[in-house]
């Protein structure tokens, strides 16, 4: 996904933060990238390091569409659509992005081809740039 990078910042007791914009939202997730990055357009890959457990940090989206967005202290909201595997995994498409996610349990088979929102803290989101 190529993202618009604001800014990399650091306080004593979290990683490196990285704010930045999307077509359809403004977050501050990890970054494991370069600390000393510029501001300016990134291509990334979005990994979530949190098992995902359906009524907990998952459930139905409230409304259609991908997006991102703070979802709390310390916590951001995912929105995309939620795509199961014939494995057992479960992938969250954001806007043609591939997550795939470790489940707690499995997800109930209804949520497949659907809207969901994950809540997930922002430590435990991370972006990894890449060049293409």
């Amino acid at each position: 996904m190529l993202v618009e990078l604001v800014k990399v910042a650091k306080s004593s007791s979290s990683p490196w933060l990285a704010r930045v914009l999307t077509q359809f939202g403004e977050v501050a997730v990890r970054w494991c990238g370069e600390p000393a990055a510029k501001p300016g357009m990134y291509h990334v890959e979005w990994t979530v390091d949190e098992d995902i457990a359906w009524g907990q940090n998952a459930k139905p989206a409230a409304g259609v569409g991908p997006g991102v967005r703070p979802g709390g202290h310390c916590v951001v909201l995912l929105r995309g659509l939620l795509n199961l595997t014939a494995d057992g995994a479960a992938v969250l498409d954001i806007d043609g992005t591939q997550i795939l996610l470790d489940l707690a349990d499995p997800l109930p088979g209804s949520v497949a081809g659907t809207w969901v929102e994950l809540f997930v803290e922002r430590e435990k989101i991370a972006l990894h740039p890449y060049e293409l």
